[in-house]
C-alpha cells in the first residue's frame, strides 16, 4: 500500500504515528498531534517498516536467519552430520566468537563489550534458531500491538543486552541466543496483563505466564542454558514496561520513538561490524 494518495485534488497520506488518513500539508496530525506528519524523514521505507506492526517481526527474524547462515559460511569446514538434533548444523565456536558471541571470554579477553547486542542474533544450531524464532514470532506481534513498534524494539534490545550483561557479571564465559530478549518480551506482557486487569488482561497474564514457567523448567532441566540471561531479560522487560507504559495508557511519543530508533541504529551498527569483522578474520585465517 502506498503511503500517499490523491483525495479531492489534495495529496493525502497515512499519519506515521496513528496511521489515519490526513492531508500531507497538515502542520500537525489532527488525531494524534504528531508534528509535521508529512515530512519526508517520517515517510520513507525505514520509518514505514517500523510503524508496520509486522515489519519489525519480519526484520528481526531475517537478521537472525542471516547471521546464522553467515556463521555457517565462515566455518573452517562443513558442519558435521550428527544424530543429536540439538547439534544439527551447528556453527563452530570460533565462527560465533568472530561474529559477536558474548560472555567473560569475549568481553574480558578481547574487550568486546558490544557483543551483548550481537549475541542476540547468533544461534548454536538449527533447532536453537527455530525454537527462538517460533517463540519470538508468537510473542512479538502482541507486544507490538500493546506497546507500539518503537517501545517493542527498545524492550527487546535493551532487555536482551542487560540479560547478557547480567550473565557476564555472573561468570558465564561464552553465550549466544535470542532467548534473553524473548524473555524481555514475556516480562513486558506479564506486566501489561497484571496492570491492565480485566478478562483480557488476566487471560493474557495466564497465557504468557505459561511461557515463563515453561522456559524456567526448560532452563532447569537442560544443560548449557543461560538462566542468568533469561532472568535478566524477564526483570528488564517488566521494568521497561512499567517505565515506558503501554498504548492504552499513553500512545507512543517522541521519546519512545527516539529510544526505539536508537536501539535499531545500535543493533544495525553492531551487526554490520560483527559481520565485517567475522568475514575479515575468516579470510585472514585467524
Amino acid at each position: 500500500m502506498k503511503a500517499t494518495v490523491k483525495e479531492n485534488g489534495k495529496t493525502a497520506l497515512l499519519c506515521p504515528n496513528c496511521r489515519r488518513l490526513i492531508s500531507a500539508d497538515e502542520p500537525r496530525c489532527p488525531h494524534c498531534g504528531t508534528v509535521r506528519p508529512g515530512a519526508w524523514w517520517k515517510n520513507n521505507a525505514l520509518t514505514r517498516a517500523l510503524y508496520d506492526q509486522s515489519g519489525l517481526v519480519r526484520a528481526v527474524i531475517a537478521l537472525n536467519i542471516g547471521m546464522y547462515l553467515l556463521s555457517l559460511l565462515i566455518n573452517s569446514r562443513l558442519p558435521a552430520l550428527t544424530t543429536n538434533p540439538f547439534a544439527l548444523l551447528s556453527p563452530e565456536s570460533r565462527s560465533l566468537l568472530f561474529l559477536g558471541a558474548t560472555g567473560s571470554i569475549p568481553i574480558e579477553r578481547f574487550g568486546r563489550f558490544w557483543t551483548v547486542v550481537s549475541a542476540m542474533y547468533l544461534h548454536g544450531g538449527l533447532l536453537h534458531l527455530v525454537f527462538n524464532m517460533i517463540a519470538f514470532s508468537q510473542l512479538a506481534p502482541r507486544v507490538v500491538r500493546e506497546f507500539g513498534t518503537y517501545r517493542t524494539l527498545a524492550i527487546y534490545t535493551v532487555g536482551g543486552a542487560i540479560g547478557f550483561w547480567i550473565s557476564y557479571r555472573a561468570g558465564v564465559t561464552f553465550t549466544i541466543g535470542a532467548s534473553g530478549a524473548v524473555c524481555a518480551l514475556i516480562g513486558a506482557l506479564l506486566y501489561y496483563g497484571r496492570s491492565r486487569g480485566g478478562i483480557y488482561g488476566q487471560a493474557l497474564f495466564r497465557h504468557v505466564g505459561g511461557w515463563a514457567i515453561g522456559i524456567l523448567i526448560f532452563g532447569l532441566v537442560m544443560p548449557g542454558i543461560n538462566n542468568w540471561a533469561h532472568g535478566g531479560g524477564f526483570a528488564t522487560g517488566i521494568a521497561l514496561a512499567y517505565l515506558l507504559g503501554y498504548q492504552e495508557r499513553r500512545p507512543e511519543g517522541r521519546m519512545d520513538r527516539f529510544l526505539g530508533a536508537a536501539a535499531g541504529a545500535a543493533t544495525a551498527g553492531v551487526l554490520l561490524w560483527a559481520a565485517a569483522s567475522g568475514i575479515y578474520f575468516r579470510l585472514h585465517g585467524v
